[in-house]
């Protein structure tokens, strides 16, 4: 399989790129730039990403294929959690904060936050593992992880497995949407929409409980 298959445009819409030399320099490195800013950034979906680079790679039939962007995902994933966890760290030691720390707590829902900082106190590290599969929920971990001022190295052992969990996840749901469609294109946009529903839901269902909330009353 050449890397044609996995750069961005073949992900969303299975296109064919013209030039082998673009083809080869938007192939893995442009899914790992996507997957590690997206782990800074919430602007790309980085679990449809993943969904989408495993549609095109099932209809390929390449095992290896699957195994190199498990890989690549995984890699990414980890090392922007790692550099965010750092930077939100430096904004915990400075007295004025930081953008990165502050950027956080606007992401993080105040009962989100409290669930997960009770959670990290009975269960520790191991937390982080379930924070990358529940949707919306890494962020508020990672806040509570810098908030008890958890070292880089202790969040590291426990961020690993949890890259890993997630990418096996978005890596499965791609698979299963390849092989219920015959056409690659097909696939990754069940991939995708499934992959942003799942994304939204939290932020959907908080919206819904502040609007039913004073009627309750």
């Amino acid at each position: 399989m050449t890397l044609s298959r996995l750069s961005a445009p073949a992900v969303l819409g299975a296109a064919e790129m013209p030039d082998a030399t673009t083809q080869q320099a938007l192939g893995y490195p442009s899914l790992f730039l996507l997957v590690f800013l997206g782990a800074l950034v919430p602007v790309v979906p980085t679990g449809a990403l993943v969904s989408g680079a495993a549609v095109v790679a099932f209809h390929e039939a390449a095992p290896l294929t699957l195994l190199v962007l498990f890989l690549v995902s995984a890699l990414a994933a980890f090392l922007g959690d790692l550099v965010l966890y750092w930077l939100g760290q430096r904004g915990v030691r400075s007295r004025g904060g930081s953008r990165w720390l502050d950027t956080l707590r606007e992401r993080a829902a105040p009962d989100r936050l409290e669930q997960a900082r009770a959670k990290l106190d009975t269960h520790g590290v191991t937390v982080l593992i379930l924070s990358r599969l529940i949707p919306a929920g890494r962020v508020p971990v990672m806040l509570a992880c810098l908030l008890a001022r958890m070292p880089l190295s202790r969040f590291a052992r426990g961020d690993g497995p949890a890259c890993l969990a997630w990418t096996a996840t978005y890596q499965l749901i791609g698979i299963v949407g390849g092989s219920l469609f015959a056409e690659p294109w097909e696939g990754v946009a069940a991939a995708v929409v499934l992959t942003v529903l799942i994304s939204a839901a939290p932020g959907v269902w908080r919206r819904l409980r502040r609007r039913t909330a004073p009627s309750s009353r």
